[in-house]
């Protein structure tokens, strides 16, 4: 199939493409470039149209097979530095892109949302058809681009909606604000994983590979096969309190012990997903990972980079400061479009 993905310069995308072209599909992107240089490994060589997704027209998708779209300012601190632009992008620039896609006679529409739309949920196990509680400009500008794109389904175009748990792994663009993430380099050098809240609140998991891995079934699959259109994606039994990830990540680096930072908080955003809508449609997709299998592997990539204390949470590896840098640097604008003439985001300090 001929698959164009969104934001493909991304964490997610930089591991999707990867697969996707494992798989024999032609991929191709289209990427504003703002995190194209935030690379720490190899990524896909991919042909990429350099165009934020508030500007692309149906041209751009013509003779796709489908749309993968990834594109977004991803997660709350992101969402947090101006909520307009957030709903600018993800809702209105994603609404954008489905709706060009469908113009241009795509049959196929996979959209990234995130469990993060359930919100303050306490510890019931939450399927697709629970209540929308989104507590941040994030979880609000993916409820509402979900309500908009849905709609847009008809015998010629099939929206599918994605909510992942929160991703975990290695990727050639691999991102420290995630929790496990985080909570693994922080335990890597320093010898403590970092509670920044109370650690009672819930989140499901889902390593990028196997995310990854859905997409692709998820723009492949025939409509008779799909079902219904919106799914969360992780593992049932992989629901974990942010106490519990920081305990299994001091449990696997010997010597290394949990502590709350001095002015850790009370987390409202707390969710437990059930996925069986996803098991049960799709009985041969097989989940690879688990946290315990992640863990090491995020370790061995820390050591890898050769990251000092803390440098994870600076440029490039924390996104939202990384768009605040070059935003300082005058490479971006403040609606976080790239600004002509201005040169590339390469020489933001890592």
């Amino acid at each position: 199939m001929r698959l164009i993905v969104t934001g493909n310069e991304g964490y997610i995308g930089s591991v999707l493409c990867g697969l996707l072209q494992d798989q024999g599909h032609a991929v191709s992107g289209i990427d504003s470039g703002l995190f194209h240089d935030c690379v720490t490994g190899t990524p896909p060589r991919v042909e990429t149209l350099a165009r934020d997704i508030r500007d692309v027209e149906p041209a751009d998708f013509a003779g796709a097979d489908g749309v993968i779209h990834l594109a977004a300012l991803s997660n709350d601190l992101m969402g947090d530095i101006d909520e307009r632009v957030t709903d600018a992008i993800n809702h209105q620039g994603a609404l954008r892109v489905a709706e060009c896609a469908k113009r241009a006679g795509v049959p196929r529409f996979v959209m990234t949302s995130s469990c993060s739309v359930y919100g303050a949920a306490g510890d019931d196990f939450l399927n697709e058809e629970s209540a929308a509680g989104p507590l941040t400009a994030y979880a609000v500008s993916k409820v509402r681009a979900e309500a908009d794109i849905l709609p847009l389904a008809d015998d010629g175009f099939r929206p599918v909606v994605l909510r992942p748990g929160t991703v975990y792994g290695a990727s050639a663009r691999v991102r420290f604000d995630l929790v496990l993430n985080n909570l693994v380099a922080w335990a890597a050098t320093t010898g403590e994983a970092r509670l920044k809240s109370s650690g009672t609140a819930w989140r499901p998991l889902v390593h990028v590979e196997d995310l990854a891995r859905f997409l692709i079934l998820a723009a492949t699959a025939s409509a008779e096969k799909l079902g219904p259109a919106v799914f969360n994606v992780g593992r049932t039994d992989e629901n974990f309190r942010i106490l519990a990830l920081a305990e299994a990540v001091c449990a696997t680096l010997p010597g290394s012990k949990l502590i709350f930072e001095p002015d850790a908080f009370q987390d409202e955003r707390s969710y437990r997903v059930d996925c069986s809508r996803l098991t049960n449609l799709f009985p041969e997709f097989r989940f690879r990972h688990r946290v315990a299998d992640g863990i090491p592997e995020v370790l061995a990539l820390v050591r890898r980079l050769g990251l000092g204390p803390g440098e994870f949470e600076g440029a490039p590896y924390l996104r939202s400061g990384y768009l605040i840098e070059l935003r300082g640097k005058g490479l971006v604008d403040d609606a976080f479009r790239m600004i002509p003439g201005a040169g590339a985001p390469g020489g933001v300090s890592p």
